[in-house]
């Protein structure tokens, strides 16, 4: 195969992460390829159903003046697409290219797709962090119950006068439940072997997490210890004034290793319509699903709110692929991001996804200080570590080594601006 050579960075994966890096890559003038698998950029959203949509409001996902007209799959695509055609990223990016290895060579990296194989001295897997879609190995005997994991429920309208039953005790799960109510499903059963942080709330869903607030406690200073015991203090109260009390989860909530959630205003209205089991699926088998407890249910539609793995086996790193979650892999990496397992790579979405902040903001600052570190900065050099890095604790964490994005003294004065006085309506600016 043809072998293109001479490359400073190569990037794999067009998604949001990919993109925003690429830009960076060209802002800071270095030869940089993006390689992706689909013939189209956009990524995981790219894939999902239109009702999909994000944890915040628009004006937390989106950066600048990029157009972003609301929080769902449609308007997310579109304004990925937007930095690719503001910042005129195409020539760059390589379409129909899916990755199949990547690995050490003398020049740096050599990565192979069907057709070509591309050398450069630098990697940045921006491949995702949600990936691969968690389906369960269950026992199935001639079973006529109709199964989609979220990611694949295209129409919701399919759930209507049906008989429900919502799997997992996560984000999307609660997407689930709010979806049966919202499209009149006859009856909605849900199994869970636990359950996530979530902030009750009866507002819309995208209202119900605040990141303005979680930045003027960082850059105010504010101690862990105390953010702990306001936002406990909060979210029992909330559990218990919307009475789901049941489904809290054993254990305080700690920023430092939980997402909170937004709550789901239709799930919590109808909580009470809910017919709850605290388990796992054992079987299914004509239109009756099995329980690890013995309990049967009769059901139509079974949904599947099991959420995501990560796959990074194309770097056949051991280490990695052992690996159990996000945080496991970010864990091993210098600053959440420089792989300890590799020399010149980097992993994008481990020490983002699954944390407490807008994955946009996130990439553009990381992306900005990867270009920084390639160029012979030295900025990712902090030992690894198990603690989410949250919102604008991020930037405490870049700053002190990345000099030349971060001037000495002023750049605090700055993001301490924006966290207490930039217009809660208006997007932050692009990095």
């Amino acid at each position: 195969m043809n072998t293109d050579e001479g490359l400073d960075l190569v990037i794999v994966g067009g998604g949001i992460g990919g993109i925003i890096c690429l830009k960076y890559a060209k802002d800071a003038g270095l030869n940089a390829l993006l390689l992706e698998r689909s013939d189209r950029i956009g990524g995981l959203w790219r894939d999902l159903p239109s009702w999909q949509d994000i944890q915040f409001r628009k004006e937390d996902w989106t950066l600048g003046n990029l157009p972003l007209g609301g929080e769902d799959q449609t308007n997310i695509l579109g304004n990925i697409e937007a930095w690719a055609e503001r910042f005129e990223l195409s020539p760059h990016i390589l379409l129909n290219a899916p990755v199949t290895s990547a690995r050490r060579c003398e020049k740096g990296w050599r990565l192979t797709t069907d057709t070509k194989t591309h050398e450069a001295k630098w990697l940045i897997a921006a491949t995702g962090g949600h990936n691969h879609p968690v389906l369960p190995h269950v026992e199935r005997t001639g079973s006529s119950i109709t199964e989609y994991h979220s990611s694949a429920l295209r129409d919701p309208g399919e759930v209507r006068d049906k008989r429900l039953t919502v799997v997992g005790g996560g984000a999307s799960a609660y997407d689930l439940l709010d979806l049966c109510f919202a499209h009149g499903a006859r009856s909605v059963a849900w199994i869970y072997r636990s359950t996530k942080w979530m902030r009750p709330t009866r507002q819309v869903k995208h209202l119900g997490i605040d990141m303005r607030i979680l930045a003027r406690y960082q850059m105010l200073g504010l101690p862990a210890n105390m953010v702990h015991r306001l936002t406990n203090k909060d979210l029992r109260a909330r559990y218990a004034k919307a009475g789901i009390s049941e489904i809290m989860p054993e254990g305080d909530f700690d920023i430092r290793r939980d997402q909170l959630i937004p709550g789901r205003p239709g799930m919590i209205k109808n909580f009470a319509r809910i017919e709850r089991h605290h388990g796992e699926v054992r079987s299914l088998r004509g239109n009756t699903i099995t329980l690890s407890s013995g309990d049967e249910l009769e059901t139509d539609l079974l949904l599947w709110g099991t959420g995501y793995s990560v796959d990074f086996s194309f770097l056949g790193l051991e280490a990695i692929n052992k690996a159990r979650n996000l945080n496991e892999i970010s864990s091993r990496c210098y600053s959440r991001f420089l792989s300890a397992d590799a020399p010149n790579l980097f992993l994008l979405a481990p020490g983002v996804l699954d944390t407490n902040t807008s994955t946009p903001w996130a990439y553009a600052h990381v992306a900005r200080s990867i270009m920084s570190h390639i160029g012979g900065r030295p900025v990712f050099v902090q030992p690894p570590s198990e603690a989410l890095t949250n919102h604008f604790d991020l930037i405490k964490l870049l700053a002190p080594k990345d000099r030349g994005n971060y001037p000495f003294a002023t750049w605090y004065l700055k993001y301490l601006w924006l966290a207490l006085f930039h217009p809660w309506k208006r997007p932050m600016p692009i990095p």
